[in-house]
């Protein structure tokens, strides 16, 4: 029943739920808009027919994705008004003018550049719609760069000052953009979203492959995803460790949480729990499964670093480990899913069999969406291990929320479900219809097109 749920806690759950919903379209739509510029630059250099039937069929599939991105971001921002205005009134001074910066950059170059990228190669020409591409590329980025920079300063802020009012005021807007963690979340995220793209186009790469062994445009879709699984994961692994060894510098309680470490170990070689039950109310993790000393090693490099355990900080000032114990774990096995086809793939490849592998094509069918899912459980780990803050050590979540009534949170938290399946339920049925539909057809109208225009009149030459 909703009058047992207080507001804060459904508060919560909706901005969880409406975030989740949204950050798996922008994790796509990265990669997938740097995928495109290099597919439109291959094309205009090979004069290659597949890579134009490439582009035009996952040119088609990032306006869907986009699109669903733009709605659900600005459903996502309102609630900052509604739900947490107490923290967009403290905080709102810092954050408000980055997210500022946010429209006035990205989503402008993205959008206004949008159009030409989708409609324009005949319009403009091939230089300037291969500028274009590039333009919402990089767009994407610095979409990821001011909003990293807003999450980043909450989870470890500097730069800052306060008025009289209590309010969050700039004093150094250098240090607040490049606060501590920021160039690690930076890193890790674009990475991820990289990867998440890859693994999405290996996936249906796989799938068309399974079905047509010698389809060229499959082929190389699978080919390109498996090399950027190759190299790119492991730069993700050593970024992860990066970005851990910042947090355990600049949010130890959160890595005790993560690693279920309620005792702390201030002599080192603490061990590495794999596998448990965390309980937060006896303070111990049941029917553990753990490994000596490699708890102190992976964290700190150092057998004998020392670590802290949640019971060094005030209960209150503790965040919940029993979840982000798990999301982490899924996470870090999710990566080592991804390096591990990227070797396999690598080994079909050296063979000679990269193309008549079908159970390394099955395995990539199903690590498909497994981008999302490393990018989801990371996301929670991130914001629940935060808490009992939205600014970490400074402003509280229980500070932060409006004056409002549980049932009118929970009301509109089922609309928001009921109403976010929907829509983008059916965008994203109509995204897997595309990825699923045979690119064959569309590589024999480029074919047929490119032959009847061999010194391509038609793009602007």
């Amino acid at each position: 029943m909703l009058s047992d749920i207080s507001a804060i806690d459904l508060a919560r759950a909706q901005f969880a739920f409406t975030i989740s919903a949204h950050i798996i379209f922008p994790a796509f739509t990265i990669g997938l808009a740097s995928w495109l510029a290099v597919l439109n630059g291959l094309w205009l250099w090979r004069r290659d027919a597949v890579y134009l039937s490439l582009f035009e069929r996952w040119k088609t599939i990032f306006a869907v994705v986009f699109g669903m991105g733009v709605v659900s971001g600005i459903v996502m921002s309102y609630q900052f008004g509604t739900n947490w205005s107490v923290f967009s009134d403290k905080a709102g001074p810092v954050i408000g003018p980055l997210m500022g910066y946010e429209v006035l950059t990205a989503f402008f170059l993205e959008a206004g550049f949008l159009g030409i990228m989708l409609f324009g190669r005949e319009r403009v020409g091939e230089k300037l719609h291969m500028m274009a591409t590039t333009i919402v590329a990089i767009g994407t980025v610095m979409s990821a760069f001011w909003i990293l920079a807003v999450n980043s300063w909450m989870q470890t802020p500097q730069g800052h000052g306060f008025n009289d009012v209590g309010q969050f005021i700039p004093l150094d807007w250098w240090a607040i953009i490049f606060n501590p963690s920021f160039p690690y979340r930076l890193v890790h995220m674009v990475l991820a979203a990289y990867l998440t793209t890859a693994f999405v186009v290996g996936g249906v790469g796989a799938w068309h492959l399974l079905k047509s062994p010698k389809n060229r445009g499959a082929q190389i879709m699978f080919s390109m995803a498996m090399w950027m699984a190759l190299i790119v994961t492991p730069i993700q692994i050593i970024a992860g460790d990066q970005h851990g060894l910042n947090t355990l510098k600049h949010q130890p309680a959160k890595i005790a949480a993560i690693e279920g470490h309620y005792k702390g170990f201030p002599e080192g070689r603490a061990p590495l729990i794999l596998f448990g039950l965390p309980d937060d109310a006896t303070g111990k993790v049941r029917y553990k499964v753990e490994v000596p000393l490699l708890g102190s090693l992976i964290l700190t490099h150092n057998l004998d670093g020392p670590l802290q355990g949640l019971n060094d900080f005030p209960p209150e000032d503790r965040p919940k480990s029993a979840l982000i114990f798990w999301t982490f774990r899924i996470m870090v096995a999710t990566g080592f899913a991804m390096l591990g086809i990227g070797l396999w793939a690598a080994w079909a490849r050296w063979r000679g069999q990269l193309y008549d592998a079908r159970w390394l094509q099955r395995s990539a069918v199903l690590l498909a969406p497994s981008g999302f899912l490393a990018v989801l459980a990371g996301w929670i780990t991130t914001e629940v291990g935060r808490q009992p803050f939205t600014v970490y050590g400074l402003l509280r979540t229980s500070d932060s929320v409006s004056p409002l009534q549980a049932e009118a949170v929970g009301a509109s938290l089922i609309a928001f479900i009921v109403v976010y399946f929907f829509v983008f339920g059916s965008g994203t049925f109509y995204a897997l219809r595309l990825m699923g539909r045979s690119f064959e057809g569309d590589l024999a109208a480029q074919v047929d097109h490119t032959a009847s225009d061999p010194e391509g009149t038609h793009h602007g030459n």
